[in-house]
């Protein structure tokens, strides 16, 4: 049985994170007419547009940038993956395939789309997240990995 780590529970930095995701997700999306998936912003960047590649290089070093601002003014938690890196290649593989195939991943569709009403966000997300619980729940209880 797996029991929660109350210790590490914490709703309401969780509550505060994702009302401000809302936040600069929306403001992307008024502001700029541009939805903040990090796919579509990466890719955008694989066949750059002239003019369109300041801002999208701006995104992604604020991805960076921010863990980076943040361990520098306070103390994180130490990261524990417990998978080798064979895994986490194939995981990240699997994950960007998906990303493919779903036209997006899921900051673009759980986040922006969702908030959109669109029924195809809805769709890709209700599917990335089933096949997690499916992937997890085999991994964990029926290979016991």
């Amino acid at each position: 049985m797996i029991e929660i780590a109350w210790s590490n529970f914490t709703p309401w930095s969780a509550l505060v994170g994702g009302i401000l995701v809302g936040i600069a997700a929306a403001s992307f999306l008024l502001l700029n007419g541009r939805i903040a998936g990090i796919s579509g912003i990466l890719g955008g960047l694989l066949s750059p547009a002239k003019g369109d590649i300041a801002w999208r290089l701006a995104f992604l070093a604020g991805l960076i940038g921010a863990p980076v601002v943040w361990i520098l003014a306070a103390e994180l938690p130490p990261i524990e993956i417990e998978a080798g890196y064979p895994a986490l290649i194939i995981a990240g593989l699997l994950v960007g395939v998906g990303t493919r195939y779903g036209s997006g991943c899921t900051s673009g569709h759980g986040v922006c789309g969702l908030s959109r009403l669109s029924l195809r966000s809805l769709a890709a997300t209700l599917s990335f997240m089933g096949a997690g619980f499916v992937t997890v729940y085999v991994i964990r209880h029926l290979l016991g990995v």
